[in-house]
């Protein structure tokens, strides 16, 4: 399990370091409040989901411990639940509840025992354990286990706070199965489940490991990418995401059929919500199902425009 190890003094960093390593934590060290919030703000850091144990010291440069805590709770803050253990030089009883009021979940005065911070941090990573199942049963879709509405929704909003702070661009695409009435008054529900089921599993092959695949509404789904303008080019991707499911049939038990998909594909603006880019690719998509199906189509300028003022 990661954790955030925040602590100015480099003495005590080394040590608390060194025994969450003899604990078998995978730990993320910062010398002050700034860098640890950077670690574990969504929208700041990697494609790296933040660490869910966050192990902080209370006085710090740049942000305070308890800072850090408020923020952590607010409830527009997107991403998975962060358990924190405030370390403090203070036992007063007024500054505690200070803590624990600002959003920690624990706290530590210092010096302390190893043994009790080992079982402080037990504790912990049990609860962020159980979070974690809740927010995955709360955020994928029960038959394909791709990310639901809302989970690829709070992606995409994290996506687009780190492409502000950085040279990153986000793109959006839109994947309709073409027909797919078809199959289900042909074959059934139970083999229309099954290739909406293998429909994702390809397209998750065809994206990266850390690209959002979610399942958007029916046979519907949104995918979200991020990187540098020159990291990947969208139609190439959007083209590589088609033939990925048409390539071969899809085959459950006896019975096979071929499934094509049409793809609306927008690249995001400087400023461009989330839902904005999502409208510029479903205007894309319209353009790839009229045209013919089976085919990717780009936003257009016009499109994006739409879009923002919409």
């Amino acid at each position: 399990m990661r954790i955030l190890l925040a602590e100015d003094d480099p003495t005590t960093r080394r040590n608390v370091a060194s025994l969450l390593v003899k604990w078998g934590y995978q730990v993320t060290l910062a010398v002050n409040g700034t860098e640890a919030w950077s670690v574990l703000s969504p929208g700041l850091g990697t494609h790296e989901e933040p660490p869910t144990l966050a192990l902080l010291d209370w006085k710090m440069p740049g942000l305070e411990g308890v800072e850090i805590c408020r923020r952590l709770r607010s409830p527009d803050r997107p991403g998975p639940y962060v358990y924190v253990l405030l370390l403090t030089g203070n036992d007063n009883k007024r500054d505690v509840l200070t803590g624990l009021d600002s959003g920690a979940d624990d706290y530590l005065t210092k010096p302390f025992e190893p043994e009790e911070l080992q079982l402080r941090l037990r504790t912990g990573a049990r609860i962020v354990e159980r979070e974690e199942m809740l927010r995955h049963l709360a955020t994928r879709d029960p038959l394909t286990q791709a990310l639901n509405r809302r989970g690829i929704f709070d992606l995409l909003e994290r996506e687009r706070l780190r492409a502000q702070r950085s040279a990153a661009e986000v793109t959006v695409m839109l994947v309709d199965i073409d027909h797919f009435k078809r199959i289900n008054d042909g074959f059934g529900h139970a083999f229309g489940d099954a290739v909406l089921t293998e429909v994702v599993r390809r397209l998750a092959d065809a994206v990266r490991p850390y690209d959002g695949v979610g399942r958007y509404g029916g046979e519907e789904f949104l995918l979200v990418l991020t990187g540098p303008p020159t990291a990947f080019d969208p139609a190439a991707v959007g083209e590589r995401v088609r033939a990925a499911i048409a390539a071969t049939p899809v085959r459950i038990g006896d019975a096979q059929v071929t499934v094509t998909v049409s793809v609306g594909v927008a690249r995001g603006e400087a400023g461009q919500s989330g839902d904005s880019l999502i409208h510029a690719a479903d205007l894309a998509l319209y353009g790839a199902k009229s045209g013919g199906r089976n085919r990717v189509r780009l936003a257009q300028a016009t499109d994006g425009a739409a879009a923002l003022a919409s």
